[in-house]
């Protein structure tokens, strides 16, 4: 009788042991990310991948999450919808709870596909389309409608005599197009400039003679909206036919500003002498200016082994902080004993307002969420190419504060 009662207890005790090893098994918590690594825009799109791997390297290898561990399934979409909606089935297939998606277009294609599978969505595209007749998708910052809009107040704010007269540089694409018609709404809001034309840029090697057009139209200012190499291609053509202010407004001469993906160094590298005077609006702290942020990138990008050129992309920076934001919504979820899925994740990241912002400290202003406001950070930053360095010019503000654009 004693001998039964100890195979009882013996017995008892093993299932006790085995059931607490289950229980405190390290979960494996899976997050896509399909982009254009190479392709079109692959010189945004391969540094990013790059920052969203390396922070969530950042993340096991400091077990920010105690033994539980992030595994990053990133894919190249070469730009191409068919294949990122192919690469999302798939990491649904895999029990992805949390999804990093790309481009403007493929976003905007997937967008019901996101609220079917009440997945939260954080984009590289930072689209105000993204946000209409959605509930997942969720911007990393301002918009490109509030980034155009930012340097087009820039402008009315800072030029001398009389109303300005600016050309619109944009991509043949949703992307391009998407602030277009949020800069007109502001004109005709009263916002005192006159957009004289817009132009959707092919993939023509010499703008010569529209430049030339623009002259004769008496425009000073060209806003673009699109990414680095056919802004570098439209400045250097600018330096070669003497077209380039030497101070920001001056008579006729063009002054070329830019929203987010049009800029950073990567736009220096491309672009040479003909980038100086460029004035670029973006929501991400560089890392030519010194800060927190710019010491932790730094870092972590010698940390994992890359190059000076993606370290200091403005590109890498924002694949850090997209990463972070999926990080911290998991890290609160479980804080809160909650199970890791995606209703969760999303009740995290829409309580991510108030007391509970995100400062990522690689942005210009803490990263907000809730039901109604979808956009991550509100403030935006004048840079301007200044002896080869992009400066910060003048303090971090909100766009569209008298012409709002928000959707």
């Amino acid at each position: 009788m004693k001998m039964s009662k100890r195979i009882l207890i013996l017995v008892i005790a093993v299932v006790a042991v085995f059931s607490f090893g289950v229980s405190a098994q390290a979960e494996v918590y899976k997050i896509g990310l399909s982009l254009a690594i190479t392709g079109p825009t692959s010189d945004a799109g391969a540094p990013y991948a790059k920052g969203v791997e390396d922070y969530f390297r950042y993340v096991n290898d400091n077990k920010l999450l105690g033994n539980d561990t992030i595994e990053p399934m990133i894919r190249d979409d070469q730009y191409k919808t068919d294949i990122t909606k192919r690469n999302f089935e798939e990491f649904l297939d895999e029990g992805m709870e949390f999804y990093l998606n790309y481009s403007t277009g493929s976003t905007l294609a997937l967008k019901r596909d996101f609220d079917e599978e009440k997945i939260p969505v954080v984009p590289a595209s930072m689209d105000a389309g993204n946000l209409i007749d959605s509930t997942y998708i969720f911007l990393p910052t301002t918009s490109y409608s509030d980034q155009t809009l930012g340097v087009a107040e820039y402008v009315v704010r800072n030029h001398k005599g009389g109303v300005p007269k600016v050309a619109m540089f944009i991509h043949p694409s949703a992307f391009g197009r998407a602030p277009v018609e949020d800069v007109k709404k502001a004109v005709e809001a009263g916002l005192k400039m006159e957009i004289v034309e817009v132009v959707e840029h092919g993939t023509d090697l010499d703008n010569t003679a529209m430049l030339q057009r623009l002259m004769s139209k008496g425009v000073q200012y060209v806003l673009c909206q699109t990414v680095q190499s056919p802004v570098a291609t439209l400045v250097k053509d600018a330096e070669r036919l003497g077209l380039i202010a030497s101070r920001f407004g001056e008579e006729k001469k063009l002054t070329f500003l830019g929203a987010h993906y049009t800029g950073g160094n990567d736009l220096i590298l491309l672009a040479g002498s003909a980038a100086e005077g460029f004035y670029w609006a973006t929501s991400f702290n560089l890392t030519s200016e010194p800060g927190e942020g710019t010491t932790f990138v730094l870092d972590l990008a010698k940390k994992y082994g890359r190059d000076d050129q993606t370290a200091n992309s403005h590109n890498y920076t924002a694949g850090t902080t997209v990463a972070q934001i999926a990080t911290e919504v998991i890290k609160r979820a479980k804080a809160k004993k909650k199970e890791i899925t995606r209703d969760n994740l999303y009740a995290e990241i829409t309580a991510m307002n108030g007391a509970n912002a995100l400062n990522a400290k690689t942005t210009v202003g803490p990263i907000t969420y809730s039901k109604t406001d979808r956009k991550g950070v509100d403030l935006l930053q004048i840079y301007s190419v200044q002896k080869g360095v992009f400066k910060a010019v003048g303090k971090p503000f909100e766009p569209g504060a008298a012409f709002k654009t928000k959707k």
